[in-house]
């Protein structure tokens, strides 16, 4: 038994040709452990986005006929030649029905059942994944609610999961009035933890207070660098998760955590001694990261990722957390969401300059069914 609909890839060229297309395809009934899930919502992420797009001129593309041809810078071409002549589907999370499972026992338990689930190909009329990668949601429980239960989710709850194990008691997180930033604010809330949040407007500063939050900057203020290492000094936060990746804000976290650090300590040529680090972890700025060295020597950068951190993690901590996200959907783990789209509109010039902006408080979900 075979099932019809349409999915959305994504291919770029070995010439900087990057086109996006909706077409028709067949999926096949699922087997073993795989499911074959209808999908009813799916949200586009930043690493959506980066598979989508990544840095493609998309202002001046050609769009239309169900496809969208874009060019792609030649230095981004050529870091990309593993992806070279391939149509790939996109689309990380999202929630639906099971409507074929495979006949291992774990798959068929969720036979006929409304699921959230990651197959990574959720844009698309239906997506299969792993039985492993999908759980069950209750009837009180919408798709649309469910369709953003992982990333961010388990991305927020990752941060003070890796705080903990890298032995820091407070974090600094930057571009924090995301989704998945108001995440963190209400976990470490709830959790006890001491969290700066790094913004770029009064409305992003009072969008947090609101929700609680004790410690928001706003960057483009004056005097940014020393109300940051006030709010250091005031929480004991030396570790920072940056997803703007370009530019200074990795090096600023430092600069500000080396500035508490060294406040009333002799002088050392060598800077302080506490440690001090910054995960990148995203990609809103596609420029280099620079690093201005007037921190010291005891410091360090480096990326996070979500699957790589949930490997090493461990199926204990994965399943405590996934505990937590089910729990705490409609509260502490909702999103909000500024636009629905169907899987035709994701290809319409307006939707995709705005979705692709990636700016805070303009969130879209796909309906591919819709």
């Amino acid at each position: 038994m075979g099932f019809d609909g349409r999915q959305l890839t994504t291919q770029l060229d070995a010439d900087g040709t990057l086109t996006l297309r909706l077409a028709e395809r067949d999926w096949d009934a699922p087997t073993g452990r795989n499911l074959l899930v209808r999908m009813e919502a799916a949200p586009i992420n930043p690493s959506d986005l980066g598979l989508l797009f990544a840095a493609a001129d998309v202002e001046n593309a050609d769009y239309g006929d169900g496809r969208l041809v874009a060019q792609m810078p030649e230095k981004v071409t050529r870091s990309m030649a593993a992806r070279h002549g391939k149509a790939m589907p996109a689309g990380n999370e999202g929630a639906g029905t099971v409507v074929a499972a495979g006949d291992d026992p774990a798959a068929q338990a969720l036979m006929g059942k409304r699921v959230a689930c990651v197959p990574g190909a959720a844009y698309g009329t239906y997506a299969t994944c792993d039985a492993s990668m999908a759980f069950a949601i209750g009837d009180d429980v919408t798709a649309e609610q469910a369709a953003s239960s992982f990333v961010n989710p388990m991305t927020a709850l990752g941060f003070t999961e890796t705080m903990r194990a890298d032995g820091y008691t407070g974090i600094v997180h930057a571009a924090a009035a995301s989704n998945l930033g108001q995440m963190l604010v209400r976990i470490c809330l709830a959790d006890g933890i001491p969290l700066v949040n790094v913004v770029r407007s009064a409305d992003q500063v009072k969008l947090l207070k609101d929700l609680g939050a004790t410690h928001v900057i706003d960057m483009t203020e004056d005097g940014f660098i020393k109300r940051l290492a006030d709010a250091v000094e005031e929480t004991g936060a030396m570790l920072g998760f940056d997803p703007i990746g370009g530019g200074t804000m990795a090096s600023d976290m430092l600069t500000a955590m080396e500035a508490q650090a060294t406040r009333g300590a002799e002088f050392s040529r060598y800077g302080s001694s506490e440690d001090k680090k910054v995960y990148i972890y995203g990609a809103l700025d596609t420029g280099p990261t620079k690093l201005s060295r007037g921190f010291g020597f005891t410091w360090d950068v480096s990326g996070w990722l979500l699957f790589p951190f949930l490997q090493k993690a461990g199926s204990e901590v994965r399943a405590r957390m996934q505990k937590r996200v089910l729990s705490e959907l409609t509260t502490t783990f909702a999103s909000h969401y500024s636009d629905r789209i169907t899987l035709d509109q994701m290809l319409q010039k307006d939707a995709v300059l705005t979705y692709n902006a990636r700016k805070t408080g303009q969130k879209f979900l796909v309906l591919p069914n819709g």
